[in-house]
């Protein structure tokens, strides 16, 4: 790395200091990902501006060139962000520097015993060196889209379900509920190794208040999400939640079914309620991220006719 590059903390720095990288930033999760990031980059920078968001700057003659921020969850850290320009010729390098700073304050932080990351902005192994030789695990995960307009997009048709299942759109009172179904459904799962938070219902719980509550995964779509329910019980079964990320773009942040409810087109179904509500609304896109070793889920993306947009990392240290 040149030497005119420094790395320095964060917090040292303003919104004027950061705003134009983030446009950049911006474009950026809009090319690749068809996600309008604006929102996340306005909460990025209110929090720069209080000195609250832990990361680091790389700096070249007092420009910011790049950045990372990291957050603390209780003993857990997670990776918010990896950012640089993509208009140098040394972006690469910088990056690597900055995901070493970034692994090492957070595995010599007191009271840490686990960080996490996810990069879906880089391709699967741009970021592996670094992550991997500080013991982190290692899980590819895929990108996939659904086109919902035009005369040659795929369909999805609503299937059969129990008739003792019935399938309705989300309501606010299925929060709590909601958190005890993703907590059975990841149970032993590879994905609550990736997010420890689907191993418990507290944990459950604040992953739904992230996603339902706050924009931080784009902007929740009551709309195009669904539960499950058991008619005789009334007790929620599984459920499919979308957020809007783009005008026309909505995300598939969650969908899960408890164990003994697999295999009998519940989950085709809850997805093909939110391909419907949002082709409805003249939504042109449906994306979602999947494990790559949770081949039972990635079989039935395919089928639906999910395409593969891009493949990424997690990485998981457990001290």
């Amino acid at each position: 790395m040149p030497r005119a590059v420094e790395i320095l903390d964060l917090r040292h720095f303003s919104s004027a200091d950061l705003r134009s990288l983030l446009d950049e930033e911006v474009e950026t999760w809009g090319s690749l990902l068809s996600w309008d990031y604006r929102s996340s980059a306005e909460m990025i920078l209110r929090y720069v501006d209080a000195k609250i968001l832990p990361g680091y700057a790389a700096v070249e003659r007092g420009s910011i060139v790049g950045y990372s921020f990291f957050v603390y969850e209780g003993s857990k850290g997670v990776v918010g962000d990896l950012f640089v320009s993509p208009r140098r010729s040394d972006a690469h390098q910088i990056e690597l520097q900055m995901v070493e700073h970034v692994v090492e304050t957070l595995q010599q932080s007191p009271g840490i015993h686990r960080v996490e990351a996810q990069l879906l902005t880089h391709s699967t192994g741009d970021m592996a060196a670094p992550f991997v030789s500080s013991g982190f695990q290692r899980y590819r995960r895929l990108f996939l889209s659904l086109r919902l307009s035009g005369a040659d997009a795929p369909r999805i048709s609503t299937m059969p379900v129990p008739q003792e299942v019935h399938i309705r759109r989300w309501a606010e009172q299925d929060f709590q509920p909601s958190a005890g179904v993703i907590t059975a459904a990841y149970r032993a799962h590879i994905d609550s190794e990736v997010n420890d938070q689907y191993r418990t219902n507290a944990g459950s719980t604040r992953f739904l208040n992230n996603i339902v509550r706050f924009p931080g995964c784009g902007v929740f779509d009551a709309d195009s999400s669904f539960v499950a329910v058991h008619r005789p019980s009334n007790a929620l079964i599984g459920l499919i939640l979308c957020s809007r990320v783009k005008d026309d773009v909505g995300h598939v942040t969650q969908v899960c079914l408890v164990p003994e409810y697999r295999r009998q087109g519940i989950g085709e179904s809850l997805i093909a309620c939110s391909w419907n509500s949002l082709r409805n609304r003249n939504f042109n896109l449906l994306s979602l991220t999947v494990t790559e070793a949770n081949h039972r889920a990635v079989d039935l993306y395919r089928s639906l006719g999910f395409v593969e947009m891009r493949v990424f990392d997690a990485f998981v240290w457990e001290g």
